[in-house]
């Protein structure tokens, strides 16, 4: 059964950028978010930043996209974070892979 919708139907997809703060460089925090996107079917990108912190790109559907920001809030292993969310952009894609 495929998760798309009906050919011409509009589905919401969103991207978010969070920058997160806190013990999240050699820790593993980059894999985890790696993988918690993946179960997610979210997609993205995760570089490390020189000033310590984390950097995230979210693209897929807003819940997903809303958990993985939590996810991250929380840290791998629950370690503290401190999530700061900086851009929202809202896009729309058609229903259909290209």
């Amino acid at each position: 059964m495929s998760s798309l919708p009906p050919p011409g139907v509009m589905r919401l997809t969103v991207r978010r950028r969070v920058i997160v703060h806190g013990r999240v460089q050699g820790v593993g925090f980059r894999f985890a978010v790696a993988r918690a996107a993946e179960a997610r079917a979210v997609t993205g990108w995760v570089p490390n930043r020189a000033d310590g912190a984390v950097e995230a790109v979210f693209e897929g559907e807003p819940e997903p996209v809303e958990s993985l920001i939590r996810f991250c809030g929380s840290g791998p292993r629950g370690r503290p974070c401190r999530p700061q969310q900086a851009h929202r952009h809202a896009l729309q894609k058609e229903g259909r892979e290209a």
